[in-house]
């Protein structure tokens, strides 16, 4: 591919975003570039006193159809496309009286914002679909080795420097501003794309509906769509570079809630907001969820919140300090009371919303006022059933997130003794708990509450003894779940000793019967679900 950077005669701008554009407009008809434009773009240059050619003029042909083709014509295209070191592409242009365009200067008319507003219609959507900008900016990137493409203000300032000082830009500029308007496209239309896809197709043919069964309803392909949203004081370490992403989601979550309150959220702050709040979706009535290195350390769920925040963090009140809460339910002020007592320290709570009384205390009365983090994230509901990707060297690994809810009427009870009421309602919550505990995971509850998690152990009885020594003096009357069956029932035997009554797991293994004796043999409750909850 050829090098040579070619004097810069002309540029094309036609932008929605028009922040900065008149200066660097301006420093562009200082260094001698002729400046075509259209439309509203061409008014706003005009107005700030820019000498200004219309595409119109230029291709003597008018904009039509309510400004929707404009710049999809031979002398704009050609004008880009042109390669320089080509004498039959340079006779094609005098031939037809067309002129080179060596800069592009295009940012895409505003889907995502358009989209974003309350009410918008799929037509008013539709009509911010562009089409002649992601045309021009893609034959630009392509003729990167004559033609420059600016997609973001923030180019502006390295673009205008090459040009002032000699009168073109480096190819390494024009390598990496391809490069951004490469990604800058390709992010446009997953926007369109995933919109469409919600909100605009209703029907898919026979066959390609039987393929997509065929394939399990995964895509053939993915292309993973985030946006920069900022960048973070470091990593999981600090000699980490981190940033976050968001993906445009409209479910209630962290990464587009709004701070209310304390410094700026840490990479390790917004993993562990995560899955507070994804332990909290789950429940309708009022839960809180105690978070510590992503595992909970309390959790509570009941009718009076002040009630639950309590039993959350009598959970395990060592791990509690520096902990993350998650709240499916606004934050009230008998709530934060409990919060700031002596004692306690929050690093952050994310939550639907906070009662103006509850903000006022927990910005005022504890001791880190200053610095817990609150975040507002809307409403809090069970997100649907999606499919969850984690990038492997090489790859993704994707799976179908395990947030269905378990079909409670096909679990067995496979014990002699049955349960009581009381110990059904436990045992259903540690069940909902366990999936949320890195495995092996062992959990014990009793009355709503988490009394103690055994998470991401080598060993299942080494977990058992976790989660006992967790739980103290109140494991007696306990019940235990497992996210993944017991191979030997020495752990049976462990949890009979403790004082656990019920325990609830998938079952599965080739020793499950000698598990169900133990159980008979000590007068323990055992139900077995069907379905594990691994969660690595």
């Amino acid at each position: 591919m050829s090098t040579t950077s070619p004097i810069i005669h002309r540029a094309l701008i036609s932008v929605s975003d028009k922040t900065g554009l008149l200066e660097f407009a301006q420093g562009l008809v200082d260094s001698g570039v002729e400046i075509l434009s259209t439309g509203g773009t061409a008014r706003h240059l005009q107005e700030g006193g820019i000498a200004v050619r219309d595409v119109s003029d230029y291709t003597g042909f008018p904009e039509m159809m309510d400004g929707r083709l404009k710049t999809l014509h031979p002398a704009v295209h050609g004008g880009i496309l042109c390669r320089h070191d080509r004498p039959d592409d340079l006779n094609s242009l005098l031939k037809h009286n067309i002129e080179t365009i060596e800069l592009v200067v295009v940012n895409l008319y505003p889907f995502s914002e358009t989209i974003a507003k309350p009410g918008v219609t799929k037509e008013q959507a539709i009509e911010q679909v562009d089409i002649g900008g992601p045309t021009m900016v893609r034959a630009a990137a392509k003729n990167h080795a004559f033609a420059s493409v600016v997609t973001d203000k923030s180019q502006y300032a390295t673009v205008l420097a090459e040009i002032q000082k000699d009168s073109r830009t480096s190819f390494p500029t024009r390598q990496w501003l391809a490069g951004e308007a490469f990604a800058h496209t390709a992010r446009y239309d997953a926007v369109i794309a995933s919109y469409f896809e919600k909100n605009i197709v209703e029907w898919v043919p026979e066959e390609a509906a039987k393929s997509e069964e065929a394939s399990g309803e995964f895509p053939a392909a993915i292309a993973p769509l985030a946006l920069l949203k900022n960048t973070l004081r470091y990593g999981e370490n600090p000699h980490q570079a981190a940033a976050v992403y968001s993906d445009g989601t409209k479910l209630a979550n962290v990464v587009d809630g709004k701070q209310l309150n304390g410094k700026e959220l840490s990479y390790n702050n917004l993993l562990d907001l995560d899955a507070a709040v994804g332990i909290v979706a789950g429940f309708t009535s009022p839960t809180v969820s105690v978070i510590k290195h992503n595992n909970p350390c309390g959790a509570a769920t009941g009718d009076v919140l002040a009630e639950v925040v309590e039993k959350a963090m009598a959970g395990d009140p060592l791990s509690a300090f520096g902990s993350v809460l998650g709240f499916n339910t606004p934050v009230d002020a008998a709530s934060a009371e409990v919060l700031a007592k002596p004692g306690l320290f929050i690093e952050a709570i994310a939550a639907p919303a906070f009662s103006d009384e509850a903000l006022e205390i927990l910005t005022t009365k504890p001791k880190w006022k200053k610095n817990v983090r609150l975040v507002a994230i809307g409403e809090v509901t069970t997100p649907p059933l999606s499919l969850q990707m984690r990038q492997i060297t090489g790859g993704f690994l994707v799976q179908q997130a395990d947030v269905e809810v378990d079909p409670c009427d096909e679990w067995q009870i496979v014990t002699k003794k049955q349960p009581s009421d009381a110990e059904m309602a436990d045992l259903r919550f540690a069940w909902e708990m366990v999936r949320h505990v890195k495995s092996n995971a062992i959990v014990l509850c009793k009355e709503g509450m988490l009394l103690g998690a055994g998470a991401g152990q080598m060993s299942r009885v080494d977990s058992v003894e976790i989660s006992i020594k967790k739980a103290g003096d109140r494991v007696t009357g306990s019940v235990m779940g497992s996210d993944a069956f017991f191979p030997f029932p020495d752990s049976i035997e462990r949890a009979a000793e403790a004082g656990i009554t019920a325990i609830i797991q998938p079952g599965g293994s080739v020793k499950d019967n000698e598990v169900i004796a133990a159980c008979d043999e000590q007068g323990i409750v055992m139900i077995l679900t069907g379905r594990r909850h691994f969660k690595h």
